[in-house]
């Protein structure tokens, strides 16, 4: 992709998927600006791309505001906000729910989420349109009982961003989400001998479906992104309507 004269914001940027996305933004011509509570990685990699730093906590209701306030004033637009920041969860909800580590992903998973397209859609009305990308995963499509808190977390993304998207599409702002496999990144680090040789994806897979994303997604799709398969958007299907006559046979809520 050519962005040459783009300004672009990536959440969770100072490593793994965030990482690999922002360098290869960066590649393409934008400029960007690194958002990750790890102060030191962002600023290195911010200095390595020419681009801007801006550590903070993203579960935090004014990190999001700010941070795109800084980034639009220094750049003089915004035009892609990559909302990646994520987390796993470490417990089933089933029992001995621990509140406050379920709370901290509840913020970093769906929060963040909520704040950075709040704080994003004006700038980029701003300038005329844009694109917003959140980080789901196939958790957000599929049930996944190794780790049902972060399947519902990941759940609560994909159906935001496909119920926000139509309401944005004629503004020219495009919202979807991207649901990578297991990737090999500092996520499942601590779980990583476990997969033995089942096949992983690596972060720069997943910023490759990012640019595919950005290039040619349409409003609301959840592109699904699988080692040794290319990169498209999930199929859902329509939920079966109410019966009686002239009833249709499915309906969404796109249909209302």
């Amino acid at each position: 992709m050519d962005l040459n004269g783009k300004a672009a914001l990536v959440t969770g940027g100072a490593s793994g998927i965030g990482e690999a996305a922002v360098r290869r933004l960066a590649a393409a011509g934008a400029v960007v600006a690194v958002v990750d509570r790890d102060e030191e990685r962002s600023r290195a990699l911010a200095g390595e791309i020419g681009g801007l730093a801006l550590p903070g906590d993203v579960t935090d209701p004014d990190t999001m505001p700010m941070v795109t306030e800084i980034a639009e004033s220094r750049f003089g637009h915004l035009d892609i906000v990559l909302l990646n920041a994520g987390m796993t969860a470490g417990q089933s909800g089933i029992a001995d729910l621990d509140v406050e580590a379920y709370r901290r992903i509840m913020g970093v998973n769906v929060d963040h989420v909520v704040f950075g397209l709040a704080a994003a859609v004006p700038a980029l009305r701003r300038a005329g349109g844009g694109a917003i990308v959140a980080t789901a995963s196939l958790a957000g499509l599929l049930p996944m009982p190794g780790d049902p808190i972060y399947t519902l977390t990941k759940h609560a993304v994909v159906g935001y961003v496909r119920s926000v998207a139509p309401l944005l599409a004629a503004e020219a702002i495009r919202v979807n989400a991207v649901c990578p496999g297991f990737a090999d990144t500092p996520l499942i680090a601590h779980a990583k001998a476990q997969f033995g040789d089942f096949p992983l994806l690596t972060a720069d897979d997943v910023a490759a479906a990012i640019d595919d994303v950005l290039d040619r997604g349409e409003p609301g799709e959840c592109w699904f992104v699988q080692p040794g398969r290319e990169p498209a958007p999930y199929g859902f299907r329509g939920v079966p309507g109410p019966k009686g006559a002239g009833a249709p046979p499915a309906v969404s809520w796109e249909d209302h």
